[in-house]
C-alpha cells in the first residue's frame, strides 16, 4: 500500500530492497484523501528491526497510512541509538492530545516480571487507558496483549515450564469475522514467550471473545469491544530469521534454550527456516486495517470516542 513514512527512517531503504512501495510525500499532498493515522508504541529492544517488521506488513493494502512512533519517558532503550529515538519517536506526553485511527503496541522483554514491577508500568497503563478514547482500534502484541488483558480485564498470566518457541498451527473459532477473511482453516504463527494466558481465565470475563487458538501454543487472539481491541499472543510480524537469531543468541550466551519447533527445514539448524506464516500475517494486518480501522474510523479524526 502507499505508506507515508518519516523521512530517513532506516526501514525505508531496507524495505525498498524487498520491493515494498513507500509513498511519495509530494504525491500524498496532491490527493484529496485523509491518510489513516497509525501510531506504534514500540517496546521491543531492537527498535529498527521491529519497525521494519511492522512496516513490511502495513505496506500490503491499498490504504494510505501515516505512521508515527511513540516512546516512553520513563524508559530509555539500551539497544537503539539515541539519535534514532530523537529523530523518529515522540514521548507519550507530547502525543497525549492527538487522536489516531489505529495503534499497535508491541511485546517487551519483561514478560517474566510481575506487571507492577515493570519500571514503566504506570506510564504504559496510562497509555492503555488513553488508547480507549483516542484510538479507533488497538492491536496489542505478545507481552502487550498479556499486559492489556491484565490491566483492562484482570486476566492473569502464568509461567510456562518451558519456553513456547517455534511455529505452531492455529485454528479459527469465529471464521465469519472480518479479521479472518481469506484465512485457511489452519494457519501458522511464530511464538516466543515464557508465559501464557489461559482460556479458563478469559472465559470468566464476558467482555472477551477468544477468536483463535492453537493445540500447542494455546490462546492466540482475543477480541474486546467489538474490535476496538485485539490481543494477539504470537508474533505474526516476525521476519523469517527472527527466531533463528533468538535461538543462536541464547546458545551463545549459554542459556537453556530448545531449538524452535517446526521452524528449520528438517529440524536442522544448519538449514534455512521454512516460512509458513507470512501470508496469514499479511492478511491479519490488512484485515485489521481495512475492517476495524478504515471502515470504523470517522472521517474527522477528532470525532473518535
Amino acid at each position: 500500500m502507499p505508506l507515508n513514512l518519516p523521512d530517513r527512517l532506516p526501514a525505508i531503504e531496507l524495505l525498498k530492497k524487498e520491493n515494498i512501495f513507500v509513498f511519495d510525500h509530494s504525491r500524498a499532498s496532491r490527493q484529496d484523501i485523509r491518510p489513516l493515522r497509525i501510531v506504534v508504541l514500540n517496546l521491543m529492544p531492537l527498535k529498527i528491526t521491529t519497525e521494519t517488521d511492522l512496516v513490511r506488513l502495513l505496506s500490503n493494502t491499498p490504504l494510505q497510512i501515516e505512521l508515527s512512533f511513540m516512546k516512553l519517558r520513563s524508559h530509555t532503550p539500551k539497544n537503539t541509538p539515541v539519535e534514532h529515538m530523537k529523530a523518529f519517536y515522540k514521548d507519550f506526553e507530547l502525543m497525549r492530545n492527538e487522536r489516531f485511527d489505529g495503534m499497535i503496541i508491541t511485546g517487551a522483554p519483561v514478560e517474566q516480571m510481575p506487571f507492577e514491577e515493570v519500571s514503566y508500568w504506570s506510564e504504559v497503563s496510562a497509555i492503555f487507558d488513553w488508547a480507549r478514547t483516542h484510538v479507533t482500534s488497538t492491536l496489542y502484541i505478545c507481552w502487550a496483549a498479556q499486559a492489556g488483558l491484565y490491566h483492562h480485564y484482570g486476566v492473569p498470566k502464568h509461567d510456562l515450564p518451558h519456553k513456547m518457541f517455534g511455529i505452531f498451527e492455529h485454528t479459527v473459532n469465529r471464521p465469519l469475522l472480518p479479521i479472518f477473511r481469506g484465512f485457511d482453516d489452519v494457519f501458522h504463527v511464530p511464538h516466543s514467550r515464557h508465559t501464557e494466558i489461559r482460556r479458563e481465565d478469559i472465559e470468566r470475563c464476558p467482555e472477551l471473545d477468544i477468536l483463535s487458538e492453537s493445540p500447542e501454543a494455546g490462546v492466540y487472539m482475543v477480541m474486546a469491544r467489538g474490535g476496538r481491541e485485539f490481543f494477539v499472543t504470537g508474533h505474526s510480524e516476525y521476519s523469517p530469521y527472527t527466531l533463528d537469531g533468538e535461538y543462536k543468541r541464547d546458545l551463545a550466551k549459554g542459556l537453556p534454550i530448545d531449538m524452535p519447533r517446526n521452524y528449520y527445514r528438517g529440524d536442522d539448524p544448519s538449514q534455512p527456516p521454512l516460512v509458513r506464516w507470512r501470508a496469514h500475517a499479511n492478511l491479519l494486518f490488512s484485515n485489521w486495517l481495512n475492517y476495524y480501522v478504515y471502515q470504523e474510523t470517522p472521517y474527522d479524526i477528532n470525532e473518535i470516542r
